[in-house]
């Protein structure tokens, strides 16, 4: 795996910054292992949720979908040349 790394500038309050201090230490890591975590955390959402769209799309087209309308010719004459 490329393990290749990125700079990125992120603008907090000096609230959030103590507090995401606090919270590191309790975690033992940094600020940027709990904004690592919290993308990744992010990212694994994010196609979870577009799998189960796609699921639930797919079952939708596996489904019968009857409008209504009635087929007055049969196969042969809708096929007549």
């Amino acid at each position: 795996m490329n393990r290749s790394k990125y700079r990125a500038t992120v603008n907090l309050t000096r609230q959030a910054i103590q507090k995401s201090r606090v919270l590191g230490a309790r975690r033992a890591t940094s600020l940027g292992g709990l904004l690592k975590e919290q993308i990744e955390t992010l990212l694994g959402e994010d196609e979870a949720g577009y799998e189960r769209e796609q699921r639930q799309a797919m079952a939708l087209l596996d489904r019968d979908f009857h409008l209504g309308g009635m087929i007055r010719a049969n196969r042969d004459e809708l096929h007549e040349r």
